[in-house]
């Protein structure tokens, strides 16, 4: 009996050992897979920093490539450039609207003719085209009056905000002595344009009674006068 007490007693220790083995071995993968659970989290954080420079290196990479802020950057200055480019070389007509028109005297004495320059100014907050011929017509006594082309060449203008172009009319003087065509106004259409903007006439008060023969009222094209171009 206390043979097999013994026996007992040291399966029982056996048993319990094996049981503490068990458990030891239990808590060692658990210990194991919360160490390899950090650093697998551990490692996630270093491949996250590892993206983040990744991405940095990238974003590097990119700013080298142009394509990030660097090629933002070159590619706005491109476009900025080209649309600059595009404007002057397309830019779109000057509208009425846009331009503030006036007329002045500009006869020299000693000159056969008079003449008037028309300027208009850019003051629509863009860059604008004007080319060829201006509308004019003459309001008189005897009922209107369009000038002719003077058939001179014409080159465009890109006319920038706040700049100006003028351009000549010339009209015979009126050294009759009589009253001769009383001129009571100036319509002035730009080129392209159907609206008109009227202005007081700035240059001698008549023109002669003609039948035809005489010196016609003479347009000529936009950079006629003053400086010839945008001033």
């Amino acid at each position: 009996m206390r043979v097999r007490k013994l026996t007992f007693a040291a399966l029982a220790v056996v048993a319990g050992l094996s049981l503490t083995a068990c458990n030891s071995d239990d808590g060692t993968a658990q210990s194991d897979g919360s160490s390899a659970s950090s650093a697998s989290s551990s490692g996630g954080g270093s491949g996250s920093d590892g993206s983040q420079e990744g991405g940095s290196e990238q974003g590097g990479g990119k700013d080298s490539t142009g394509k990030n802020s660097g090629g933002k950057s070159s590619g706005g200055n491109g476009t900025t450039t080209g649309n600059g480019s595009d404007a002057n070389a397309e830019a779109g007509k000057c509208r009425t609207d846009e331009l503030d028109i006036t007329a002045s005297d500009s006869t020299i004495d000693g000159d056969p003719q008079g003449s008037v320059a028309v300027t208009f100014k850019n003051g629509g907050g863009r860059d604008c085209a004007l080319s060829g011929y201006a509308g004019v017509d003459l309001k008189t006594n005897a009922g209107d009056l369009s000038a002719k082309r003077s058939g001179q060449e014409s080159s465009p203008v890109i006319l920038k905000d706040g700049e100006s172009v003028s351009f000549g009319i010339t009209y015979p003087v009126n050294d009759s002595g009589g009253s001769g065509v009383r001129i009571t106004g100036l319509v002035v259409t730009p080129p392209n344009e159907t609206k008109s903007v009227s202005l007081q006439w700035p240059g001698a008060a008549s023109l002669p009674v003609t039948d035809g023969s005489g010196a016609p009222v003479e347009v000529g094209p936009i950079g006629s006068a003053g400086q010839g171009g945008a001033s």
